[in-house]
């Protein structure tokens, strides 16, 4: 590796001082023309590239943001890394992007690291509680915003979708269509979001006079297309299995619809599936599933903002702790009405966020 050129190699080769070079590079309107031309020149000649995060560090101002997903190979992260970045951009900040895999000790791991990197601030969808270190964060200022996830603490930002809504839409939908009993797929409820969706399921139930044994729960399996493929044919080989599915996300609803595809189940006839998320996949598989969508780039867009707000302006900053609504994508999955118009259960109570302030 060839030796990296030093700001004094550029002084000596353009034959000005070491603050010439620097004002060149950080206030070129207080040099000469000429000067600057044979800076610049110094600059090209010796390759020289200046050390951006050294400098920052000086300033005491990182020009990063750290982003710390469940799991990077689900869309639903891959669209919120593009919000949060797309923001972040505008700023003129970077993203780092960590996957902690759902795995505390990674998580823990990545955590270290961007408080040894001095970001500007971290945002987080934590694999579970984390009050202790995200207060050893903010006492050594790095502003800390949980995302898809409700702070607790009302001097904690966090962005996060009503799941109990969310799970109600999507058990709603299927009691329209006339199923009584109805399966739900989901990973561990250790899990707050897919914990949620299964409140607002049993809530659709109890609405609908029907009884909490209705909704049958296979819970504690990976959220990947590989479980949804199991848990359905789990459920699929009991006695009297449920004509109709809700996925907790909508790998696990690919999973499901693969796995009823293989043992010649016909989807919706035999079995509708309703997943959530509504990733682009959704629409594009064999039998366009029907989804709870979430506003995914909205998600990382807003939670970057607020994070970059809170680290620009400490002082004036309000803790904001934000909740999207979600809504239903109907499409042939599923059997109801194709149009592909999103609703919820209770039109007209929907709004597109609500704030809950400092």
């Amino acid at each position: 590796m060839a030796p990296t050129t030093s700001i004094r190699e550029v002084a000596a080769r353009a034959g000005v001082s070491v603050g010439t070079v620097s004002n060149v590079l950080n206030r070129p309107d207080l040099v000469t023309p000429s000067t600057r031309e044979r800076v610049q020149s110094a600059i090209s000649d010796l390759g020289f590239v200046r050390n951006e995060s050294a400098r920052q560090l000086r300033l005491g101002r990182s020009r990063t943001i750290g982003l710390v997903v469940l799991d990077v190979a689900n869309p639903f992260f891959t669209d919120v890394a593009r919000g949060a970045e797309d923001a972040a951009n505008e700023a003129g900040v970077a993203v780092i992007l960590c996957n902690s895999d759902e795995s505390p000790r990674k998580e823990a791991a990545y955590l270290d690291v961007l408080e040894e990197q001095r970001v500007r601030g971290v945002l987080i969808s934590p694999v579970r509680g984390l009050r202790s270190r995200v207060a050893q964060l903010r006492e050594r200022g790095i502003p800390v915003v949980l995302v898809d996830r409700r702070a607790s603490r009302r001097d904690q930002c966090s962005v996060s979708v009503d799941d109990v809504l969310g799970g109600d839409i999507a058990v709603t939908h299927l009691l329209e269509q006339g199923h009584e009993r109805i399966g739900y797929i989901c990973g561990p409820f250790t899990i707050r979001q897919d914990r949620d969706r299964h409140i607002g399921a049993l809530r659709a139930l109890d609405r609908a006079g029907r009884k909490p044994a209705d909704l049958v729960v296979l819970e504690g399996g990976g959220l990947n297309v590989a479980s949804g493929r199991e848990q359905t044919r789990c459920l699929l080989d009991l006695p009297d299995p449920p004509r109709a599915v809700f996925c907790a996300n909508d790998l696990l609803a690919l999973g499901a619809l693969q796995e009823a595809v293989r043992g010649g189940v016909r989807v919706p006839d035999d079995l509708a599936i309703v997943g959530y998320d509504d990733i682009e996949f959704a629409a594009a598989a064999a039998v366009p599933l029907t989804s709870v969508r979430q506003p995914r780039h909205e998600l990382g867009a807003t939670a970057a903002r607020l994070l970059i707000e809170e680290a620009d302006q400490p002082d004036d900053h309000v803790h904001q702790r934000l909740v999207f609504e979600p809504s239903l994508v109907v499409r042939e999955s599923s059997g109801g009405d194709t149009s592909g118009a999103a609703r919820t259960p209770h039109p007209g109570t929907a709004r597109r966020s609500r704030r809950t302030p400092r």
